[in-house]
């Protein structure tokens, strides 16, 4: 039994209550709020292991609630849709939202993508060296830390995961569809633009002047690589 803690936001009963349900079935420890406001107050008073997080709520959204805690931690969130066109979906992840599940959505779907996250923002260092440095950025692959200057960068599970892979092997085109599979892995139905999404997210914050990238380049016609010209 992990006992890690999940928070799920979902002003739905029923929707709570079968996820509940299933969670606790895989050895989670499930905390539950029906509005945002609630939702802030139990992440910040339990320090829930990740957050499942709707879209719509009542009184302050989702989308509101998202921004608030990425402000305060780097918690991984799951936020759950029902809008369906790509620009809803990707407004979340501009907020650093790790992934997004769209409603009606399988329990058992959304299990996994928990499960993935949460590999994701463990511990365990990757095969290969510990520590990965180009010019002033340093990725600390056994701490699941990134320093640029010495300085600590915050980093989403998934924005560090992505930035691992691409330093793996610097000077290498990988293409989007490449790094859906690296990071989020074979299951994962999204589409190639949550890692422009995450992408420009993670330049943000450690390029010294995102729109002329030194680390993540764009590769024109193929998708991103690491560092070497």
């Amino acid at each position: 039994m992990n006992k890690r803690k999940i928070l799920i936001v979902d002003d739905n009963p029923k929707i709570v209550d079968l996820v509940r349900l299933y969670l606790e079935k895989d050895g989670y420890r499930v905390l539950v709020a029906y509005d945002g406001l609630t939702a802030l107050e139990l992440a910040r008073q339990k320090q829930p292991d990740l957050i499942v997080l709707d879209l719509l709520l009542p009184g302050m959204d989702g989308l509101d609630v998202c921004r608030v805690l990425r402000a305060e931690s780097e918690v991984p969130i799951i936020m759950l849709t029902a809008k369906t066109t790509e620009e809803d979906k990707l407004v979340g992840l501009e907020l650093g939202a790790d992934d997004y599940v769209t409603k009606p959505f399988s329990p058992r779907e959304l299990v996994a993508r928990i499960r993935a996250v949460l590999r994701r923002a463990g511990k365990e260092a990757a095969p290969g060296p510990a520590e990965i440095s180009f010019a002033d950025l340093v990725i600390d692959r056994r701490s699941h830390e990134v320093r640029m200057k010495g300085e600590l960068v915050p980093l989403t599970p998934t924005e560090f995961r992505l930035l691992e892979v691409l330093a793996e092997e610097p000077g290498r085109a990988f293409t989007r569809l490449e790094l859906l599979d690296r990071v989020f892995g074979y299951d994962f139905e999204g589409f190639e633009r949550t890692v422009d999404v995450h992408i420009k997210n993670l330049r943000k914050k450690i390029e010294p002047d995102p729109k002329q990238p030194i680390y993540i380049k764009t590769v024109y016609g193929v998708g991103y690589k690491f560092g070497e010209d």
